[in-house]
């Protein structure tokens, strides 16, 4: 039985408590506005809301948030251990010689499979630096309905737009530097030693079919997309990720993670 004082309380902080959680929630539905995503309410009241940001405002700000988050995947991973030491994007070996490398544990040959697995994982930190200018092009060319189908989409939206818009271009500028960076630690000579180790065992493994620049390549691209997502995801949600006075204008206005 709730006493009088009790009732009172709740009376009078509900509609507080239900105002506060719609403001929380205010700038975000008026930014899309600002794109057209809602009809109900005009545009110039919805860019009043934000503050006066104008719809340029909004694209640069979303252009510089991208732009800082692939920056920084790009630093993360393009350097030693950055992929090696990260079990989210650590290159494995590759399925179809994963039976020599258990072979070779078994019999005490360890070092060299894990050699194998660090040269893959160098040359894909040697390469992944060629993906900065790429996303630089690919931020550049960002069309305002790009924008918007970004800021409307899911947490991952603009790496999405990423992998759809640079991905060729990532391989093109990757495999080069892959198959420089095996050549010149002797992973193809590497592949060959772990095979000859397993003697007549080889005969039953499909050694041959495999590309391995290529697979290191491909590997490389998606522990890249991986850690574009969860930049990301930091920049829509934690205001301290937004480090430019144009991220906290533009951002801060649409109430993220605020």
């Amino acid at each position: 039985m709730l006493t009088r004082i009790q009732t009172c309380f709740y009376v009078v902080s509900l509609p507080l408590l239900l105002l506060f959680s719609i403001n929380a929630h205010a700038g975000w539905r008026d930014l899309l506005k600002v794109f057209g995503g809602d009809e109900e309410e005009p545009v110039e009241m919805a860019t009043q809301a934000l503050g006066g940001l104008s719809e340029s405002d909004i694209v640069e700000g979303l252009k510089e948030a991208l732009s800082k988050g692939t920056k920084s995947a790009v630093s993360l991973l393009g350097r030693e251990d950055g992929f090696l030491a990260n079990p989210k994007v650590k290159i494995p070996m590759p399925k179809t010689l994963r039976k020599v490398e258990k072979g070779l544990r078994k019999i005490g040959k360890d070092e060299l499979a894990d050699d194998f697995v660090m040269t893959m994982n160098r040359a894909a930190e040697k390469a992944v630096p060629e993906a900065a200018s790429v996303f630089a092009d690919s931020v550049k060319n960002m069309s305002i309905q790009d924008a918007k189908s970004i800021l409307k989409g899911d947490d991952d939206a603009a790496t999405q737009y990423f992998r759809e818009n640079s991905g060729e271009k990532l391989k093109e500028r990757f495999l080069p530097i892959v198959k420089q960076a095996t050549s010149q630690t002797g992973l193809t000579s590497n592949y060959k030693k772990m095979v000859d180790k397993l003697g007549m065992f080889s005969s039953f493994i499909d050694t041959d079919s495999l590309d391995l620049d290529n697979y290191v390549a491909d590997k490389a691209m998606d522990g890249l997309f991986t850690i574009v997502a969860e930049e990301e995801k930091k920049i829509r949600e934690n205001p301290l990720e937004r480090s430019t006075e144009l991220l906290k204008k533009v951002f801060g206005s649409a109430g993220l993670g605020n």
